[in-house]
């Protein structure tokens, strides 16, 4: 077994949501959820099929996240993983959904912060091991800290004034 390293590439002001699924339909069932969750929601997806062409099969509604999905997807290269790309929207107004989806079987990360895929390569194919999502802690918050959370939140209108 051969352990590899996968970066993701996340375009200016997008998220990344990875994860793994287990069926044909995936592409298109995705779609409908994502367009149907979150108005004006862009979005790109590729699903990396395990078994007969064993095709990346995508679909999106926004060209340049369609196309960066599918390349993401491509390099990772580990059967029924997927990919979304999402602008315009965060992954908390889309993740109950995916979870509910029959086809999803789980979620790998869902952010904007720089992701790494750990990846093992056996003679049979790919698998996704886990993931690398943003930064180590560089400490603990402080009382500032935690006002400045707050007050993040209730800017983005996550939480009540």
């Amino acid at each position: 077994m051969e352990l590899k390293t996968v970066k993701v590439e996340i375009p200016e002001g997008a998220n990344v949501i990875i994860g793994q699924t287990h069926f044909i339909k995936t592409a298109e069932d995705l779609y409908e959820l994502l367009i149907s969750s979150v108005p004006g929601i862009k979005f790109g997806l590729a699903f990396c099929e395990a078994s007969q062409e064993c095709l990346v099969r995508s679909e999106g509604n926004d060209a340049e996240l369609k196309k960066k999905a599918e390349e993401n997807a491509q390099r990772i290269g580990c059967g029924h993983s997927f990919v979304i790309i999402i602008r315009e929207a965060f992954p908390i107004n889309i993740m109950h959904a995916l979870k509910a989806c029959p086809e999803v079987v789980g979620l790998f990360c869902a952010t904007a912060n720089p992701v790494e895929v750990i990846v093992a390569e056996t003679e049979l194919g790919r698998g996704v091991l886990g993931v690398i999502d943003g930064f180590a802690p560089k400490g603990i918050e402080t009382p500032k800290d935690v006002e400045a959370r707050k007050s993040f939140l209730r800017k983005i209108g996550y939480k009540l004034g």
